[in-house]
């Protein structure tokens, strides 16, 4: 009698133990708009299987590369809602849903990568988490996205003049239509995927982006005049929704996270050795780059930009302030 209940009893556990784990357990969807081989897209499929190793099979990645889910704006809102669990996005395009990750949007507020990564994990990163974390989007982990700087097909750029009349693509927000704006250029915010077509036929003249970004997409094929500006260094976040991180146990959160930040590892080292490898290739394709001896003109002109972000967000002065004073 006792035996066949003890055998009941292990039976009964066994079985609510599974039905536990088959509760618990959770299959995610990733967005990603890079292409196979980009250090981000290597990064993030190291993200699902470190995921996945971590909590022990209890949550599964699916990664969807190269926008095939729709448009990052798309993959944003769908993040935030809860259509997809996780998303690698840049900070660009969250920054006029969470105001605060606007911050590194204000050009030339970075000294360097260094400086950007020395100010994300500390303080300054901590207040940008919280602002997204407000409209549901958790920052896992932050990924290097380099310097942006402008290319075209018609001149290299050396001061600002050289942009007035230029039609510019931009990434959809304001500070970026402001900052071509006050360097007498025309803006033209438009989709990433729309870009090379736009180069190629002429709706713009030019675009901004790294080294990596412009290689791979082969924007370089139609915009040969690539001109260190550096004027933006924004990061990119591994995003998870805040709902469903919320809902982990501490346990897995730790898990996730763990298996985040060893991905943005991975990531910032494969980002190093692919933006030496993407200028080398452009320039051995024949696209003319040049360094600008002299950035004072081009920051001096961003002072309206700030002046209007700090009127219309006078709360984040304080944050403007300590990135620029980290060391």
């Amino acid at each position: 009698m006792y035996q066949k209940l003890s055998k009941s009893l292990i039976g009964a556990v066994a079985a609510l133990t599974m039905l536990g784990t088959a509760a618990t357990a959770a299959d995610w969807r990733g967005w990603n708009i890079h292409v196979d081989g980009y250090p981000n897209t290597v990064a993030m499929d190291k993200f699902a299987e470190l995921l996945a190793e971590k909590t022990n099979g209890e949550i599964t990645l699916q990664m969807f590369h190269g926008g095939t889910l729709g448009s990052q704006l798309d993959a944003i809102e769908q993040v935030r809602l809860g259509g997809l669990e996780i998303g690698n996005f840049n900070l660009g395009p969250i920054g006029p849903i969470a105001a605060e990750a606007n911050v590194v949007s204000l050009p030339f507020i970075f000294k360097d990568v260094p400086h950007m990564f020395r100010v994300l994990n500390g303080e300054g990163g901590e207040k940008i988490a919280e602002g997204m974390a407000a409209k549901g989007l958790v920052p896992l982990a932050w990924y290097d996205a380099g310097a942006r700087s402008f290319y075209n097909g018609t001149k290299p750029i050396n001061v600002p003049e050289d942009v007035t009349g230029m039609k510019v693509r931009v990434m959809n927000n304001d500070l970026y239509s402001g900052m071509i704006s006050e360097l007498g250029g025309n803006p033209s915010p438009m989709a990433f995927a729309e870009v090379y077509q736009s180069l190629k036929t002429g709706v713009v003249d030019g675009a901004e982006n790294n080294w990596p970004s412009y290689e791979s997409t082969g924007h370089f094929e139609v915009a040969g005049f690539y001109s260190l500006s550096q004027h933006l260094i924004i990061p990119e976040c591994l995003c998870i929704n805040a709902d469903v991180y919320n809902g982990l146990s501490d346990d897995m959160k730790a898990a996730v996270k763990e298996a985040a930040m060893e991905s943005a590892t991975v990531q910032q080292e494969l980002w190093a050795a692919r933006e030496m490898s993407s200028r080398e290739m452009v320039e051995k394709a024949g696209v003319v780059t040049n360094e600008i001896a002299n950035k004072v003109p081009f920051q001096e002109a961003m002072v309206p930009v700030y002046a209007a972000y700090l009127e219309a967000n006078p709360n984040l002065r304080p944050l403007v302030e300590l990135i620029q004073s980290t060391d």
